[in-house]
């Protein structure tokens, strides 16, 4: 199927159905509703994506869902089904609040950039700068053995997931996995986990391979010393109060709870629980209108009403391939169709390896949102599931119905 249809496909469905929203005086509504003809939607496959999207509901392995379509005009698709909980009881919109787990990863990063843009820090800066128990690091090798590792680890090595850093739940089989496991478990604070992590030795030499797991959770320990301040104090000063993204935190206020969605499927924890881990790897949890904010801040070169977060040509520079011949794809999720910038996945969007490429990340609870420059639109979709059945509809058609919308 052809990317760029897909592509087109999502931004329709998010654009076909406008909800009105209340305005806030101190936070006025993100969605301003424009035709979905503006993206070339019609309401036939409107009409259409929104029967799949029930489908999924029907059948029982999500209670709703919800999939918009922007840009830098408004949103032309809004399309909500179902309910925020197996409850049935209220319907899911705009305000409906999902545990967003990795899309937490790239709003880390580009508070990351905003400290390079300041000086603070430096792409080539060793992480033991910031935390020191990466001194001295260590590889293992598949069966146990550990070396003095040639390389250093740096910021940049984090951003772009070559750090030598895995997960447990990614690599369960692996004896640094095994050792995550048994060592990793426990609430710390951000940079008690990162100096935990650093005494622990890595999977590979930094910079040589791409391998998905804990780099931005160490980042998030790096913005705290670096920015002398904890981690959801950096993101509300740099993020999120500029942008207006009051409903984006770290765990939930107890009066918002009844606004929570939670899944059919998969044991979620309880968000409005404070702990001391501040996840930069997946702790924030948002709001379909409050991310929408960030995606329209990238889709606009790093702006948005007025306020500018991180300056166009650092948001170019992390959207440059960073995959080189050097680095290994063994275990890089799209194989050789795409590419890591700092911070986001690059995929391309007219079957051309080169270009050009969408933008984003996704979250494991079934959450993902894309920015397309090249086509001017950006999307989000928004369930909680984690494992169960394979659904009829999800993120990844999600893209598919949007690109293939906008194909048309």
């Amino acid at each position: 199927m052809n990317k760029v249809f897909l592509i087109k496909l999502i931004a329709s469905a998010a654009l076909g159905f406008c909800l009105s929203l209340p305005v806030q005086a101190d936070n006025p509504d993100s969605i301003n509703r424009i035709a979905a003809s503006n993206f070339g939607i019609d309401q036939a496959e409107i009409d259409s994506i929104r029967s799949r999207m029930q489908e999924a509901v029907d059948g029982e392995f999500i209670p709703g869902a919800l999939l918009l379509v922007g840009n830098s005009e408004g949103v032309g698709l809004l399309e909500s089904v179902g309910y925020q909980t197996p409850a049935g009881e209220t319907p899911v919109d705009e305000q409906t609040i999902f545990r967003i787990y990795s899309m937490t990863k790239p709003i880390i990063s580009v508070a990351i950039m905003t400290l390079v843009e300041d000086g603070l820090m430096a792409l080539d800066d060793p992480v033991e700068k910031y935390i020191p128990e990466f001194a001295n690091l260590q590889v293992i090798d598949a069966n146990g053995n550990l070396r003095p590792a040639r390389n250093i680890m740096t910021i940049e090595n984090l951003l772009t997931h070559e750090s030598g850093l895995i997960q447990a739940i990614f690599s369960p089989d692996s004896e640094l996995g095994k050792r995550y496991a048994a060592e990793l478990s426990g609430d710390y604070s951000a940079r008690e986990f990162a100096a935990r992590i650093g005494a622990l030795p890595v999977y590979f030499e930094p910079g040589t391979a791409w391998h998905y797991g804990h780099s931005t959770d160490v980042l998030g320990a790096v913005l705290e010393v670096a920015a002398g301040s904890t981690l959801d104090q950096v993101l509300e000063e740099r993020i999120f109060a500029p942008l207006g993204m009051d409903e984006t935190s770290f765990w939930v206020p107890a009066e918002k709870a009844g606004r929570i969605a939670e899944p059919h499927y998969g044991n979620m924890s309880d968000n409005t629980v404070p702990r001391k881990m501040l996840s930069g790897g997946g702790g924030l949890n948002s709001t379909t209108e409050d991310y929408l904010r960030f995606a329209q801040m990238l889709l606009q070169g790093g702006q948005y009403r007025g306020e500018r977060i991180i300056e166009e040509a650092t948001l170019d520079l992390m959207l440059e391939k960073r995959i080189g011949d050097e680095v290994s794809r063994d275990y890089f999720f799209y194989g050789n169709n795409g590419d890591w910038g700092l911070g986001f996945h690059l995929q391309p969007t007219a079957g051309d390896a080169n270009g050009p490429h969408n933008f984003g990340w996704r979250g494991i609870g079934g959450t993902i949102f894309v920015v397309d420059r090249e086509n001017d639109f950006f999307m989000l979709y928004m369930e909680q599931k984690r494992g169960g059945p394979r659904a009829p509809f999800n993120n990844n058609v999600a893209q598919q119905v949007v690109y293939e919308a906008l194909g048309n």
